[in-house]
């Protein structure tokens, strides 16, 4: 079994994704955008960008780890 990718080099690659921000966000796109693939070999994976670079990297996690990740916020 191979091992899940980590990232993806642009988040352009990602394809069928709808990004979405947090509704605190303002419009100084100052913050990260989450979307779940839903095909490709990242399918069932969370990614994550930087909203003032759409085409640059995104962070994949499973979604185990970014609840993880955003329970150690609170």
């Amino acid at each position: 079994m191979s091992a899940l990718p980590r990232n993806v080099s642009s988040s352009t690659d990602l394809h069928d994704v709808r990004w979405l921000r947090s509704s605190y966000s303002t419009g100084a796109n100052n913050c990260v955008e989450t979307g779940s693939p839903r095909s490709g070999p990242p399918a069932g994976l969370l990614a994550v960008r930087d909203s003032k670079d759409p085409a640059g990297p995104a962070l994949l996690f499973s979604p185990g780890s970014w609840a993880d990740f955003l329970a150690a916020l609170h």
